[in-house]
């Protein structure tokens, strides 16, 4: 079975969105959720960059009308510089966007095995942990939907062979071959020629690794209070910036390397605008970042509560009142489920 089986019970129970290309993998990826009658609709950003752009949109267009879809097409044009990142932020606030306005429970994206094996070796060729190599998993909860790869344990020449023996039509994405992209150097030198003669033995470390990864890494939660999240900081940086990354993640942000490096650095951060940062000596603090000004009375209640300074305004703003809150060493820690986060 191409699909994964547990991604299969999820959706058939569930409003989903598909993230759709055009390509070998959403393409087949379309046909495989028909086959488990899995009922979707679909979503594409169609950035200009090739000449086959405006092809591949109308094919959307075209399959979600023989199969009585909705389809969804966003047509944006970006610059060059730094297009791979800023083309990621455009397509995520599109897709939430949507899931927030008609109520999808999950977006479906066609990452798989090759994916999968490509960013761990990009990720080992730069001197990471195995939290960030193995990346990314089959479910990952966000704040308001699941996103879920049904695909992950699926390599490409399967999906390949899957549409070519049913004659299904599909794209090619030129950009998976240019060399300036170091995913297409990861992919051709070794993702591709590994998992052809090592598949089976690939897929069983992954879930292996997957196990390790749920026992080696668990966020602590203090306290929440609405968006206010209050971890408990550890002795090592590493899993600090995990916690950090995670909850961020949760809430749809993806912090950059040079984002990371400064959360460490000064330890009292704001994120774009949108998050604050804060590590104390026993405490990490996220909140949306709010500036707003604070009556004198205000500020020394929170000042009582050893509440850090930029965290205050949110507070203030939502209205929340320290009556005996006592966020010290002693208050008993919670692990965060992972069914959750």
């Amino acid at each position: 079975m191409l699909l994964s089986p547990k991604s299969v019970e999820t959706l058939q129970k569930q409003k989903n969105l598909l993230a759709f290309s055009a390509g070998v993998d959403s393409t087949a990826l379309f046909f495989l959720l028909l086959e488990q009658k899995i009922s979707f609709d679909i979503v594409l950003v169609n950035y200009h960059t090739r000449e086959s752009s405006s092809k591949e949109a109308r094919y959307a267009k075209e399959l979600a009308q023989t199969h009585h879809k909705k389809c969804y097409v966003k047509e944006v044009l970006l610059e060059a510089s730094n297009f791979e990142h800023e083309a990621r932020k455009v397509r995520y606030a599109f897709f939430e966007t949507l899931i927030a306005r008609h109520h999808y429970q999950n977006l479906i994206t066609a990452h798989h095995l090759n994916d999968r094996l490509e960013w761990f070796l990009m990720q080992l060729s730069k001197g990471a942990g195995l939290v960030e190599m193995l990346g990314f998993d089959e479910i990952e909860q966000r704040e308001t939907y699941q996103l879920i790869r049904p695909l992950i344990h699926t390599d490409k020449a399967s999906l390949q062979a899957y549409l070519d023996t049913n004659k299904i039509k599909y794209f090619i994405d030129e950009s998976n071959f240019d060399p300036k992209y170091k995913r297409n150097f990861f992919r051709t030198k070794f993702a591709n020629p590994l998992l052809k003669q090592y598949k089976e033995g690939i897929k069983k470390s992954f879930t292996y690794l997957s196990e390790d990864k749920a026992l080696l890494f668990e966020l602590q939660i203090i306290e929440r209070i609405e968006e206010l999240v209050i971890l408990k900081k550890e002795s090592h940086d590493i899993n600090n910036i995990r916690q950090i990354d995670k909850i961020l993640k949760y809430k749809g942000y993806i912090l950059s390397k040079s984002q990371k490096d400064e959360i460490l650095k000064n330890q009292d951060v704001v994120i774009a605008n949108t998050y604050v940062v804060i590590l104390n000596e026993d405490k990490i603090y996220i909140a949306p970042y709010v500036t707003q000004t604070m009556d004198k009375k205000s500020k020394e209640l929170y000042r009582k509560a050893h509440i850090p300074v930029k965290i205050r305004p949110y507070l203030c703003q939502i209205g929340y009142i320290p009556k005996s809150i006592q966020l010290n060493k002693d208050l008993p820690i919670s692990v965060f489920d992972r069914s959750i986060l």
